[in-house]
C-alpha cells in the first residue's frame, strides 16, 4: 500500500510531509517525493529508495511552500526510478495516487492522440495530463477533477496540488482508502490516521466512491454522484493510532475493505500491466517448465489458498500438484523424488509446521518457494525464493486480505507457468491478465452490498450448524467459509464438494440447516445447480451466492441469495471471498463475539 499526504499549513509543509510519509514506511516502498507551490508554482523533489534519500534531496533545495504533497510508491507501472516516483506534475497540477488506473492504456493512447508526451512509465501521469487538459481548455481545478473522476477505472485514491492555488487540495477515494485531518487553520489528507498522527486528531474518513475539497479554513465531500455531503469528524486517541480501525468497529471490517486496495497493488507487483503479460519480480526466479511435480503447503486459511491453487496449476499450466497441511506433511515423510518444486505459504513466515515442512524439503534437495505477507520472517529468509503478498499488517486473526493477495499471488504464478510451459497462448494470458486485473474493481462491487449479506448474517445467528457447499475452484472456498464461521462465530460448521452431497452429508438436511451454496456461473454450475436441488427437495434453508442469472435460473422459491456480480470463472475465489467473510463477520458482530480475537487463536502459531 503506497502512501500519500497532503498538507494545507502555516509554515513550510517539506519536512513535514516527510515525517508524515515515515509513519507509513510500513507499508513497504522503492521511491518518494514531494511537491510544493513554490509561490505558486508546482515543484517536485523525488528520490529512488528510502525515505533518507528524499530527506537529503530537500536539503539542497530549502522549499518554503505551505502547500504541499507527498508519496511512498511500491513500483507497479514502469520501475521504481526517480522518473516513476511521485508527484507526476504539469505545470498546472501535480498529482499522487495509490492503486491501479485499469484503463490506464486506453486514456494513454486518447491522450497521446490529441498531442500530449509522457515522460514516465506510470498509470498516474494519464491522471495529472487528464486534469492538465481539462484546465488547458479553461476548466477551474475543481470542475477539471469533477470531469476527470469518472474517465477513470480501478481502485484507487488520489490526491491533488494545482499551480497558482495555495489554498487548495483535492482528494478523491474509489477503493483505496483516504482521510482527512482538522487543524487550526491547518487541514491534511492523508492515506490512513497514522499518517496524520503528528498534526491532528480529528479526522474524517472517505467513504468509497468520495472526493473531498480542501482549504485552510473548510472541507467539502462529494460523493460519487457529486452531491454535497457530510462524513462525520471521529477523534481518534494519539494510542489508537499505533494500529488504527479508521471508521470500522474492527480490524477485520477494516482489512475486508482494505481489499480492493492491497490486492491491487499485489497483482501490479507480479503483472506487466502495459502489455498485459506476468512478470515476476525478482525474488522469484524458477523454471517451471522444468519443474514435473509442485507441492503446495499450508496452514488453516493458507492451506485453502494452496488448495484452490492446486486446480490453477493442473488446470492453466498443465502441472501435478499435491497439497498437505503442514502439521502431516512434516511427519509424513513424504519421497522427494524427481523435478520437483515445494511452495509453502504463510502469511506471518513464522508459523511452526510450515516451517518445519521448508526445512525437510531443503533438507531432501529441493528448491522452496514461499508466498509470504512478512518479508523478513524466518519463512521469507530460509527459503529459495520469495513471492511476497502485499497485505500490509493484518491485525484481525481471521485471515482476510492476507488470504486474497495470496491467492492473487498464486494465480499470477499459475498462469506464468501455464505460459512457460507452453499450455497457455499469448491470447489466453492476456485474458486471464485482464480478468485478475479487474478483480479490485469488481470487490468494490461486491462491497458495496454489504447490507445485504449483513442481512443474510442476522439469520445466521440462530442456528448451530451451516453447511457450506462448492465445486472445482469453490470447493476450497466452501471449506474457507466454514473454517471462518467457526473462528469468529463458534458456530458449526463444515465444508463440502458439493458431489459429496449425496454420498453422506444429505443425511443432515432439514429446514433447520441453512445451506450456503457457492455458485458462480463457471463450467460446473449445471452441476451445483443439480445439488441445490437436491437441497431444496428435502426442505433444505438455501443461502445461495451466485450472480442474478444464476438466481434466477435455480428458481427456488424461499431461498435467500447474496447477487454477485458477473465474474471470469478463474477469478471466482477472489471475489466471492468476500461474501464468505462478510458473512462470518456480521454473524459473529451480531452474536457479539470478539471478532478481532476469537478465543483460543492466536494470529501467528508458533508452536506445533
Amino acid at each position: 500500500m503506497c502512501g500519500i499526504i497532503g498538507i494545507l499549513g502555516k509554515a513550510a509543509v517539506a519536512n513535514d510531509l516527510v515525517d508524515g510519509l515515515r509513519r507509513l514506511e510500513y507499508r513497504g516502498y522503492d521511491s518518494a517525493g514531494v511537491a510544493t507551490l513554490e509561490d505558486g508554482v508546482v515543484t517536485r523533489v523525488r528520490a529512488e529508495g528510502k525515505l533518507r534519500n528524499l530527506a537529503e534531496r530537500l536539503s539542497h533545495h530549502h522549499l518554503h511552500g505551505k502547500t504541499g504533497i507527498g508519496h511512498t510508491r511500491w513500483a507497479t507501472h514502469g520501475r521504481p526510478t526517480e522518473n516513476n516516483a511521485h508527484p507526476h506534475a504539469t505545470e498546472r497540477v501535480a498529482v499522487v495516487h495509490n492503486g491501479i488506473i485499469e484503463n490506464f492504456r486506453e486514456l494513454r493512447d486518447e491522450l497521446a492522440a490529441d498531442g500530449m508526451t509522457f515522460s514516465s512509465q506510470t498509470d498516474t501521469e494519464v491522471v495529472a495530463l487528464l486534469v492538465d487538459r481539462a484546465l488547458r481548455n479553461g476548466l477551474a481545478p475543481i470542475e477539471a477533477v469533477r470531469e476527470t473522476l469518472p474517465r477513470l477505472r480501478g481502485a484507487f485514491a488520489l490526491a491533488f496540488l494545482f499551480a497558482g492555488e495555495d489554498d487548495l487540495l483535492i482528494g478523491a477515494r474509489a477503493g483505496a482508502p483516504l482521510a482527512v485531518g482538522y487543524g487550526q487553520g491547518e487541514n491534511y489528507l492523508g492515506s490512513d490516521a497514522l499518517a496524520l498522527a503528528p498534526f491532528t486528531d480529528r479526522i474524517s474518513y472517505l467513504e468509497d466512491g468520495d472526493w473531498a475539497v480542501l482549504s485552510r479554513g473548510a472541507v467539502m465531500f462529494f460523493d460519487s454522484a457529486n452531491r454535497e455531503v457530510v462524513r462525520p469528524i471521529t477523534v481518534v486517541p494519539q494510542g489508537a493510532l499505533l494500529a488504527d480501525k479508521g471508521n470500522y468497529s474492527h480490524f477485520m471490517a477494516k482489512e475486508i475493505h482494505e481489499q480492493p486496495e492491497v490486492v491491487g497493488r499485489t497483482i501490479a507487483h507480479y503483472v506487466d500491466l502495459a502489455n498485459g503479460v506476468v512478470a515476476l519480480p525478482d525474488t522469484v526466479n524458477i523454471d517451471f517448465a522444468a519443474i514435473d511435480r509442485l507441492v503446495v503447503v499450508g496452514c488453516g486459511t493458507a492451506f485453502y489458498a494452496g488448495a484452490i491453487a492446486k486446480y490453477w496449476f493442473e488446470q492453466l499450466a498443465g502441472l501435478p500438484v499435491e497439497i498437505d497441511v503442514a502439521s502431516e506433511f512434516r511427519y509424513r515423510e513424504p519421497p522427494l523424488s524427481g523435478r520437483g518444486l515445494a511452495l509453502f505459504i504463510s502469511q506471518s513466515g513464522e508459523t511452526a509446521d510450515t516451517l518445519a515442512s521448508l526445512r525437510y524439503t531443503q533438507q531432501g534437495g529441493w528448491p522452496s518457494l514461499a508466498v509470504v505477507n512478512v518479508q523478513t520472517s524466518t519463512i521469507a529468509r530460509e527459503s529459495t525464493m520469495m513471492a511476497p503478498t502485499l497485505a500490509g499488517p493484518e491485525i484481525g486473526v481471521a485471515s482476510t486480505k492476507a488470504f486474497t493477495c495470496q491467492l492473487a499471488v498464486l494465480l499470477a504464478l499459475a498462469i506464468h507457468a501455464g505460459r512457460v510451459r507452453g499450455v497457455l497462448s499469448a491470447e489466453r494470458e492476456q485474458e486471464l491478465v485482464g480478468a485478475l486485473v479487474g478483480v479490485p474493481a469488481l470487490m468494490n462491487r461486491v462491497l458495496a452490498h454489504e447490507t445485504d449479506v449483513e442481512v443474510v448474517a442476522r439469520d445466521l445467528t440462530h442456528t448451530t450448524d451451516v453447511l457450506y457447499l462448492g465445486r472445482g475452484l469453490s470447493y476450497p472456498l466452501a471449506l474457507e467459509g466454514a473454517l471462518k464461521l467457526k473462528e469468529l462465530s463458534y458456530i458449526h460448521a463444515e465444508g463440502y464438494a458439493a458431489g459429496e452431497l449425496k454420498h453422506g452429508p444429505i443425511a443432515l438436511i432439514d429446514e433447520t440447516i441453512p445451506v450456503i451454496v457457492i455458485a458462480p456461473r463457471d463450467g460446473v454450475f449445471e452441476k451445483t445447480v443439480s445439488n441445490i436441488q437436491e437441497v431444496a427437495a428435502r426442505g433444505g434453508n438455501i443461502i445461495l451466492i451466485g450472480d442474478r442469472s444464476a438466481a434466477s435460473e435455480v428458481g427456488i422459491a424461499g431461498e435467500t441469495a447474496i447477487e454477485m456480480p458477473p465474474v471470469h470463472p478463474v477469478v471466482v475465489p477472489l471475489i466471492y471471498a468476500i461474501p464468505v467473510q462478510l458473512l462470518a463477520y456480521h454473524t459473529a458482530r451480531v452474536m457479539g463475539k470478539d471478532v478481532d480475537q476469537p478465543r483460543n487463536l492466536a494470529k501467528s502459531v508458533t508452536v506445533e
